[in-house]
């Protein structure tokens, strides 16, 4: 249904992204749904005049969400921004390389909201037929073959052979096992992909803003300079009324100039105390430089992980197929077996019957 849907809808937007859907048991931590970068795009249906974001992982549809004019999407930070679907009862979440990938998305999914909303607005009922039209039924007819077990016939309706079950139910088992050991693989790279992204995206800011902050320093710096020298220039002006104290200005030109001393006083405790806020910046930043380091040999020790996991998926692969191959043998054992048993069966019949004609006469 879904190449269906694809074939007759048109792509009007595409951009790449990481996808995060909510944890359904929590409603609060993100899930990733994509190991890397997908594409996202937004498709049109001109036959229902509908629009859907739809994101295609491998082969499987990790974002199919049909946008309504009651959908909103929130930037919650400078790359990433999220929507609610509640038809798939899900909220998704994507992270962006850049902001203005993000401010692109955004005023797209703004257009295609309000496109949305104009075509329902002018065509509400034709809409509704086409969604009801595209309803399916599920066939509710099983074949008995199906159903039941295979049995095999040996002499009569009483007598019945069953295949041994307990080869399929190991192999079951064995499969259950493998899927589990690489989707436990698969969620630990992702929930690491997803926690270096979040400390790269903290990562560049901090780095902007050490980047600005010493860009200010010098600046700072030389005002700093200049403000010390008018203040000691003010204090030796001071200095000099109160030595001439009947030669020189009005008691209230120095109280101006005590007051402007003052404040020159406070912004330079101001500046120094923004100073020692940029060193204790400074400090964070190697720390998350630190912790960015430890989240990559994780990741590391995770992909060497990895490729035990896949070397003992491909040694439980090849058991897997030996077992096949000991179970058909056993198969076409037993088949041959029933063969023989039927042909004696046969033999025996005969020589009941001609024992019967031979005690008859």
């Amino acid at each position: 249904m879904f190449s269906l849907h694809r074939e007759r809808e048109q792509p009007i937007f595409s951009t790449r992204a990481h996808v995060f859907q909510i944890d359904p048991a929590t409603k609060r931590n993100w899930i990733p749904a994509s190991k890397h970068a997908v594409t996202v795009s937004f498709f049109y249906d001109a036959n229902r005049h509908a629009y859907r974001i739809i994101s295609v992982g491998g082969t499987k549809a990790i974002i199919n969400s049909m946008i309504s004019p009651n959908m909103t999407f929130t930037k919650t930070s400078q790359k990433f921004g999220q929507w609610a679907d509640s038809r798939a009862n899900t909220v998704y979440g994507l992270g962006f390389a850049t902001e203005q990938q993000l401010h692109q998305f955004a005023e797209r999914f703004k257009e295609v909201k309000e496109a949305t909303r104009l075509a329902r607005e002018k065509s509400q009922d034709k809409m509704e037929l086409s969604s009801a039209a595209l309803s399916i039924a599920a066939p509710q007819d099983l074949s008995d073959e199906l159903q039941s077990p295979p049995v095999m016939c040996v002499n009569g309706p009483e007598d019945k052979l069953y295949r041994s079950q307990s080869a399929d139910i190991t192999l079951s088992s064995e499969k259950e096992r493998i899927k589990k050991m690489l989707s436990e693989g698969s969620i630990c790279e992702m929930n690491l992909e997803a926690e270096l992204f979040s400390l790269q995206d903290s990562n560049a800011k901090l780095v902007a803003a050490l980047h600005e902050a010493n860009a200010n320093v010098e600046q700072w710096k030389k005002q700093l300079a200049a403000y010390q020298d008018e203040t000691e220039r003010l204090r030796d002006q001071v200095a000099d009324l109160e030595a001439h104290g009947g030669h020189g200005p009005s008691d209230m030109l120095k109280d101006e100039l005590t007051q402007s001393l003052e404040e020159l006083e406070n912004l330079l405790k101001a500046k120094d105390e923004e100073i020692r806020i940029l060193q204790s910046k400074k400090s964070d930043f190697h720390e998350l430089e630190q912790e960015r380091e430890e989240a990559i040999h994780r990741l590391q020790e995770l992909e060497m992980r990895n490729v035990d996991l896949e070397r003992r998926v491909q040694n439980a692969e090849q058991n897997l197929a030996s077992a096949l191959e000991d179970r058909d043998r056993s198969e076409n054992e037993v088949q041959r077996v029933v063969q023989i048993l039927d042909v004696k069966i046969f033999d025996l019949n005969d020589l009941r019957q001609s024992l019967v004609k031979l005690i008859s006469k």
